[in-house]
């Protein structure tokens, strides 16, 4: 129920108008490796994308991009182990980071920037605007989804709807 949740409200914030890159999908992967099972985890961010990728549109770069997401599980998987605000603070910037430089660095491999040293340094350059954003709403949704679960799972954790809905 969590993961079709997740899956529903990732889908639902992309298209809603918004500013370039200001979506929660690197959230929700975050979010899912901590508190889904593994194979839940993986596959959220990819139904999550071709859903809605369906209706937005494909484009060259979408291995990078949903191959980024793949990876940003890898780093909830080890915050799984080590989950204090800090650590998710961190995980969170070090996934901003992580799909700017593999989504730019497709962008450049595709042929969208000249394929030079000059073309690659104008690629990240120019993505910069569109890499705050994504690690300003990256943050944001994290905030929201961290906070909110643990304040839903303290205040439902003896009663029955415990077990379905905290996965315990």
């Amino acid at each position: 129920m969590l993961a079709l949740s997740l899956i529903l409200f990732g889908i639902l914030l992309r298209f809603i108008p918004h500013a370039p890159n200001f979506t929660p999908v690197a959230a929700i992967a975050l979010f899912g490796a901590v508190y889904l099972n593994r194979r839940y985890a993986l596959l959220l961010p990819l139904f999550l994308m071709m859903i809605s990728d369906i209706f937005i549109g494909f484009h060259d770069a979408i291995f990078f991009t949903w191959g980024s997401f793949m990876l940003v599980v890898f780093l909830g998987f080890r915050l799984k182990e080590h989950k204090n605000p800090m650590a998710i603070i961190s995980m969170s910037l070090l996934a901003s980071v992580l799909f700017f430089l593999i989504t730019n660095f497709g962008v450049w491999v595709i042929g969208w920037y000249p394929r030079t040293l000059e073309g690659l340094i104008s690629c990240y350059v120019m993505a910069l605007p569109f890499f705050r954003n994504f690690t300003l709403s990256t943050l944001c949704y994290v905030a929201v989804l961290f906070s909110a679960y643990e304040l839903i799972a303290k205040r439902i954790e003896r009663t029955k709807l415990a077990k379905a809905l905290l996965n315990k």
